[in-house]
C-alpha cells in the first residue's frame, strides 16, 4: 500500500473519531438523559441503617419512664426525655402522665429509679416540666425545628410502650401529615401526624428525625383505640414557647377578650342565661357576661353577641375560637367578627392577658 493510501485512511480515521465525539457532546447538550438521573440519585437522601442507628444513639440515654404517685399508690406512666442540663435535669413530659400524682419518680435508661420534682405544668398545652438531680443526667436530647418537617420524612419514637416493661422502646414511621389540628376535651391541638406506632406509655417521649434531634412530642392521649397507623405529637417549636415558664414554675399566661362564653349549640345553658339567639345561627359562640376591665368591652361588645370570626376564620365553637386567639400574643390585636340583631359586626380588639 503506497504512502497516498495509508495518509487518505488516517485522514478518514481521524475526521470519523472527531465527528463521533462531536456527536456525543452535541447528543449530551440537548439530550441530557443521563446528567438528568445522576443529578436526581445523587440529590436523593438515603436511608441506611447506620444513619438510624446514630440518630437513636443522638437520643436514647436521654428518654427515661416518668412514673407518677399519689401517695404510694402509682396514678400515672409514661415517657418523657431529658431536652436541658444546668445546675439540674430539665425532662419534658405531657401533663396528663403527672396530672393526678404528688410525687414522681423517673427511671433512666440504665434501669436507675430516680427521684424526680414537678417544676411546673400547664393542662392547656398538655405539657410539663421535671427536674432531677444533674449528676444523673448522662445524655440531653437536641431540639430540632419542627417547622421543617416535610411529609414522607422517616421519624422515630423512642418511649416506653404498656409501661416500664418495654422502656426504651424503638418505633420507625414517617411524617404522615403537618400543621394538622385535632379537638380533644375541649381543646383544639395543633400536631403532627404520624405512622409511627403510639401506645399507653409512649406519651411524653419525643419524635425524632433522622438528626437525631426532637421535633414533636407524642401523645396518646391524641389517638384513640379504634384507629391504627394515625399517631399525633406536639411540634417541638410549640412546647418551646411554654417551656420557660414551666421551668419556673410560673402560669402560662395566654390572650384573652375578657367574656364568658356559650357555644351557640349550647341551648340549655343559652336558656339558663335567658339568651335567645335566631335559629339560622348554626355555629359560633354567644357572649354570655363581659368584663367590664377587659378589652372587650372598651371596644363595645356585649351580652348576647354572637361571634363568628377571628381574622376572618371561622369560630364553629369555643375551642376553636381559644386556638386562634392563642395564636396571638398579648397586646396583639385581632378582627373580631360577630352578629348583633340579625347584623354582621367587625371590631378590632387589642387582646389583654388571662
Amino acid at each position: 500500500m503506497n504512502k497516498k493510501k495509508i495518509f487518505v485512511y488516517f485522514i478518514f480515521y481521524v475526521f470519523t473519531i472527531a465527528s463521533a465525539i462531536a456527536a456525543v457532546i452535541l447528543y449530551i447538550k440537548y439530550f441530557p438523559i443521563e446528567s438528568k438521573v445522576i443529578t436526581e440519585n445523587i440529590n436523593k437522601t438515603i436511608v441506611t441503617e447506620k444513619g438510624i442507628e446514630d440518630a437513636i444513639g443522638n437520643v436514647y440515654d436521654a428518654v427515661v419512664t416518668v412514673n407518677s404517685y399519689y401517695g404510694s399508690s402509682k396514678v400515672g406512666t409514661g415517657s418523657g426525655f431529658i431536652y436541658k442540663s444546668d445546675d439540674k435535669g430539665y425532662i419534658l413530659t405531657n401533663n396528663h402522665v403527672i396530672e393526678d400524682g404528688n410525687n414522681y419518680s423517673v427511671i433512666l435508661s440504665t434501669g436507675e429509679v430516680v427521684e424526680a420534682k414537678l417544676l411546673g405544668r400547664d393542662a392547656y398545652s398538655d405539657l410539663a416540666v421535671l427536674s432531677i438531680s444533674k449528676d444523673k443526667v448522662t445524655k440531653v436530647a437536641t431540639l430540632g425545628d419542627s417547622d421543617l418537617v416535610a411529609v414522607g420524612n422517616t421519624v422515630f419514637t423512642v418511649g416506653s410502650p404498656m409501661g416500664e416493661e418495654y422502656s426504651g422502646s424503638v418505633t420507625r414511621g414517617i411524617i404522615s401529615g403537618k400543621d394538622r389540628t385535632i379537638e380533644v376535651d375541649d381543646v383544639v391541638t395543633k400536631v403532627i401526624q404520624t405512622d409511627a406506632s403510639i401506645n399507653p406509655g409512649n406519651s411524653g417521649g419525643p419524635l425524632v428525625n433522622l438528626a437525631g434531634e426532637v421535633i414533636g412530642i407524642t401523645s396518646m392521649k391524641l389517638a384513640s383505640s379504634e384507629i391504627e397507623g394515625m399517631g399525633f405529637a406536639i411540634p417541638i417549636n410549640d412546647a418551646k414557647i411554654y417551656v420557660q415558664s414551666l421551668e419556673k414554675g410560673e402560669e402560662v399566661s395566654r390572650p384573652a377578650l375578657g367574656v364568658s362564653l356559650i357555644n351557640v349549640t349550647d341551648t340549655y345553658r343559652l336558656y339558663y342565661y335567658n339568651i335567645q339567639v335566631s335559629r339560622s345561627i348554626k355555629s359560633g359562640v354567644v357572649i354570655a357576661a363581659v368584663d367590664s376591665n377587659g378589652p372587650a368591652y372598651s371596644s363595645g361588645l356585649a351580652v348576647g353577641d354572637v361571634i363568628v370570626k377571628v381574622d376572618n376564620k371561622d369560630v364553629e365553637n369555643i375551642s376553636r375560637l381559644r386556638y386562634y386567639l392563642y395564636q396571638h400574643n398579648i397586646g396583639d390585636t385581632v378582627s373580631i367578627t360577630y352578629i348583633r340583631n340579625g347584623s354582621e359586626n367587625t371590631v378590632q380588639i387589642t387582646l389583654a392577658g388571662n
